[in-house]
């Protein structure tokens, strides 16, 4: 305690030791600047109950990693690798003396599958937990089971400066909360709204320029993307003399370019960090008292239904933005300056949304297999992994051979699992393997998860020529590490020959391949949805395609990596994928359901011959989803059916099941029921009979119910005139509209349902116009007919307005002449 340095957290370090001694857990909650990234691990080494164990210390980024461990190096005065390490992917440095060791969180995640008593661990701290990360949820989820069931000796902290200290202390069994004090230094927050249409760049720039202008000392300033803080960087050049420094910060900056953003500005002069979120936490740019924020961050979205993972650009969340503002008071008084209104601070979101909800999972559910758990439920997580993202992630993993039908891990998925690569990266590396390719494949597949090594370019080809080609460190370390993952595969030997990009990746993304059709750069994937090259790349010429990644919604998609293939290589490497069928299916355009012999990949047909027309219930199917894609509207629907729809739709409404529910929605998703059987002749839209219809409809209530049908929800009512009236139900109740002359001499209020539910009169004019609607005949008669016989005479004097209409003779004619 006498050689930590005097932080804020540093007076609750003693409570965190007394606690840790009795209890499994604790949650730590401490302001940014409280020191708790490098005061908990080296406090923690001295306590008797670690038994000279480890302490892992997990990060959510590696330049945080870095910092982190070379920080608590500086404080004990050694060097990185000595008493304090870092592990992280493509780099590492540790030691035999090593009892600190700082780690990303994926690489804990693999730590733990694949040593789950986590040897010579005695406590695992979760930093910065409150960015909800996937590796730190699955993580923390495994450490608490391996906790339960394996090492009740394990000590388990989780830190944060903004967190839910309650959901999460929950989860940790109750777990006591310790709470630092506030930061070191006070923040002067102040609001700068951006102009309405004003850019972020801009407004940033802005902001930068007032505040150098004004105030001392260097400035941090974060922006969405790397594209912005590009942009920021161009307008902000020559506004500064030579003793001020722009530099950026982000992920794709190789290792010596991020630790050169947060070395100290050189004295005398000042720096200008232009960083997306990844210096929001866990890391202190000597110098910075001022903090510019943007209020915006990308975060990535995964839709299940396409596979694809797009960045969003959104607001920041209260905790984000308190994380931001925490930067400027790190080593001195600062300023935080937040380009948006005050108002619209109350209305962001409390926390960043977890990835676990808008991730891609099938890493997860390959490493739940391993670790024997087939339903995630049966884990620790805070946030449960959605079920529709699960079953999307099974269907992948199974289409790739790593599960089984029953969810279990096959040898194939075992290999897959041990690569440290996505899961569809993985899969192709083990089928390169097979091929003697792997060492090909695995530098892909390196290059494809680092970002920016080999350059942006869309062209995969393009850009793994310069990745071999670049001689950096980072270049460096990534080969290695693909030789390594090469190695492991225990692979053939090597064909002597380099393979394109294109032939391997079709194993990672047989969903993917794409053909062009439409035009130069536009292309039809496996999948069925389409995706639009540059015209200006390229790839925007090339017959086939396999895409590495895009974005954009459905309907909407941009390629941004592909590689070039031809029908050839599909043939070569994967000829399981393609087929050769008969099809029967509906053709929009003409509404006909027509026949074909198809080659096809998915839903790319690369030849295609016409049959004769098909009926019978393979026709009838195809209708059926022509239905599907057009709505029921297309029906032809006579008015009678339409009826019988309403009678049976208001009985479902009235009384219930076993009456069945004939909404739109209900009937789309029925129509192998009701629609199918009965449209075995039809072939066509046009072709579809309202009695078919109507005897479909008919066939979803039960037998013994139809006869009923014109008991309770009759079609007609037999006005005192004999003449029969259509009964609407088509509204919220059933609807009489009748000529009021009609119904005189009607005592008693027409009713249906055997009696129990009167029909709702809209009583009209011999004009045809409404003049009353009632659910009381005798009261109307009794009460406001009088008024009605009065107006009604003046307009209509040829007809007959008795003052007494319970007990004059019904009509449909007006009064004879002379009368």
């Amino acid at each position: 305690m006498r050689d930590l340095p005097p932080l804020p957290v540093r007076d609750i370090l003693p409570r965190v030791g007394e606690v840790l001694k009795e209890a499994p857990s604790v949650v730590l909650s401490a302001p940014p600047g409280a020191g708790k990234t490098t005061l908990v691990p080296l406090f923690l080494l001295d306590q008797p109950w670690l038994n000279g164990g480890k302490v892992i210390l997990l990060e959510p980024r590696r330049l945080a990693a870095r910092a982190a461990a070379g920080r608590m190096a500086e404080l004990l005065e050694e060097k990185v690798g000595e008493t304090v390490g870092y592990r992280m992917r493509l780099d590492n440095r540790i030691s035999a003396r090593t009892r600190i060791e700082v780690v990303t969180e994926g690489v804990f995640s693999r730590m733990i599958l694949d040593d789950p008593e986590l040897s010579g661990v005695s406590a695992v701290l979760f930093d910065e937990f409150h960015e909800r990360s996937l590796d730190a949820d699955f993580g923390l989820a495994l450490a608490l089971d391996v906790q339960s069931a394996l090492r009740d000796d394990l000590k388990i902290v989780v830190m944060s400066a903004t967190l839910d200290v309650g959901r999460v202390a929950r989860l940790l069994g109750d777990a006591p909360v310790i709470e630092s004090q506030g930061r070191s230094f006070p923040i002067d927050i102040r609001y700068e709204e951006r102009n309405a249409g004003e850019s972020a760049e801009n407004a940033v720039a802005r902001a930068i320029v007032d505040a150098h202008r004004s105030e001392a000392g260097s400035i941090l300033a974060f922006l969405p993307g790397q594209g912005e803080i590009t942009r920021t960087a161009e307008r902000l050049a020559g506004r500064f003399d030579e003793k001020t420094a722009v530099v950026p910060l982000y992920g794709n900056l190789s290792q010596k370019e991020q630790d050169a953003a947060i070395r100290p500005a050189p004295a005398g002069t000042r720096k200008i960090v232009l960083a997306t979120s990844i210096a929001e936490t866990s890391i202190t740019i000597d110098g910075v008292r001022i903090v510019v924020d943007s209020g915006l961050q990308r975060l990535p979205v995964f839709e299940a239904s396409t596979g694809i993972t797009r960045l969003e650009t959104v607001r920041v969340s209260r905790a984000s933005a308190d994380q931001r503002a925490g930067r400027a008071g790190r080593t001195e008084p600062g300023i935080a300056i937040r380009l948006w209104h005050p108002g619209q601070t109350a209305a962001l979101v409390a926390f960043t949304p977890p990835q676990i909800l808008a991730s891609d999972l099938s890493g997860l559910l390959l490493d739940l297999a391993h670790w024997g758990v087939a339903d995630p439920s049966s884990l620790a997580f805070i946030d449960p992994p959605p079920e529709t993202t699960l079953r999307e992630a099974r269907s992948l993993l199974v289409e790739l051979g790593a599960l089984d039908a029953n969810g279990a891990l096959t040898p194939r998925g075992r290999r897959i699992r041990d690569l440290a690569l996505p899961v569809r990266l993985a899969a192709m590396a083990v089928s390169a393997a097979e091929e003697g390719e792997a060492q090909e494949a695995c530098l892909l597949a390196v290059m494809l998860t680092e970002q920016g090594l080999g350059g942006s370019s869309l062209d995969l080809e393009e850009r793994l020529r310069r990745f071999r080609a670049d001689r950096g460190d980072r270049a460096d370390a990534a080969r290695g590490l693909a030789r390594r993952m090469a190695a492991d595969l225990k692979a053939q030997m090597s064909n002597g020959q380099s393979a394109l990009p294109g032939p391997l990746l079709m194993h990672a993304f047989p969903d993917r391949i794409a053909l062009q059709r439409g035009g130069r750069g536009r292309f039809v994937m496996a999948n069925g949805r389409g995706a639009e090259v540059p015209e200006t790349e390229r790839l925007a010429a090339a017959g086939m395609l396999v895409i590495a990644d895009l974005t954009g919604r459905a309907g909407a998609q941009r390629v941004l990596a592909a590689a070039e293939i031809t029908r050839a290589d599909v043939e070569a490497h994967m000829p399981e994928a393609i087929r050769r069928e008969e099809q029967i299916f509906f053709d929009r355009a003409s509404h006909q359901v027509r026949a074909r012999r198809v080659t096809r990949l998915g839903a790319i047909i690369f030849e295609e011959t016409p049959l004769s027309r098909p009926s019978g219930e393979a026709a009838a199917r195809a209708l059926a989803d022509g239905v599907r894609q057009l709505g029921l509207a297309v029906l032809p629907f006579s008015k009678e059916t339409a009826q019988l729809r309403d009678r049976i739709g208001f009985l479902h409404r009235s009384i219930g099941e076993p009456w069945p529910d004939v909404s739109d929605e209900a009937l789309l998703s029925r129509l192998d029921d009701w629609f199918v059987p009965f449209q075995h002749d039809a072939g066509s839209i046009d072709g579809i009979r309202a009695h078919d219809l109507a005897e479909g409809l008919l066939s979803l209530v039960p037998y013994d119910l139809q006869r009923d049908l014109g008991k309770l929800a009759p079609t007609h009512f037999e006005a005192p005139t004999g003449h029969r009236h259509s009964i609407h139900y088509d509204g919220d109740e059933p609807l009489l509209s009748i000529r009021v002359q009609e119904l005189f001499g009607l005592k008693e209020h027409p009713t249906i349902g055997n009696g129990r539910l009167p029909l709702l009169l809209e009583l009209i004019s011999p004009g045809h116009r409404p003049i009353q609607t009632t659910r009381d005949l005798p009261g109307f008669w009794a009460g406001s007919w009088r008024d009605v016989r009065a107006d009604m005479r003046g307009r209509y004097p040829k007809h007959p307005w008795p003052e007494d209409p319970a007990n004059a003779m019904p009509t449909t004619r007006a009064k004879p002449r002379g009368t």
